[in-house]
């Protein structure tokens, strides 16, 4: 394991809450969580589950990362979850981030969808990243 899971879910968090275009969609400060609040105000967007899988070659340490980003809203429709999903994906395809001791190689926008949530009222949407990291 190369312990870049947590870097690389900071430099994700910053670089989103840094974003005036996704803080004027989420509000100010923005509703960006890792693990949100209970009945937190909507819309809101969490850093979600991840997988680290060894991508290590036989000179370097390296790990290629599978992360979710979620998105929730109430806004009658998927339309404003769309919206944030993209302004997320404009922000991250492709970033330049710095990582603490790891250097990231690649950050690609995987796939999304956004589904309605049992509650008839509540669009949950999901996207997926890919991205690979070497140890320092």
């Amino acid at each position: 394991m190369s312990k870049a899971g947590w870097p690389l879910q900071q430099a994700i968090y910053a670089v989103l809450a840094a974003d005036a275009g996704l803080g004027a969609l989420i509000g100010d400060p923005p509703r960006l969580f890792d693990d949100p609040p209970g009945q937190s105000a909507l819309p809101a967007v969490q850093i979600g589950d991840g997988t680290e899988t060894d991508w290590s070659t036989q000179t370097d340490a390296g790990a290629e990362h599978d992360l979710a980003i979620h998105v929730w809203s109430r806004a009658g429709g998927r339309k404003e979850a769309r919206a944030i999903l993209a302004r997320i994906c404009g922000v991250l395809h492709l970033a330049e981030l710095t990582l603490d001791g790891h250097t990231l190689i690649d950050l690609r926008f995987v796939t999304s969808q956004v589904v309605r949530e049992s509650d008839g009222e509540t669009y949950h949407g999901i996207a997926r990243y890919r991205a690979v990291t070497e140890q320092q």
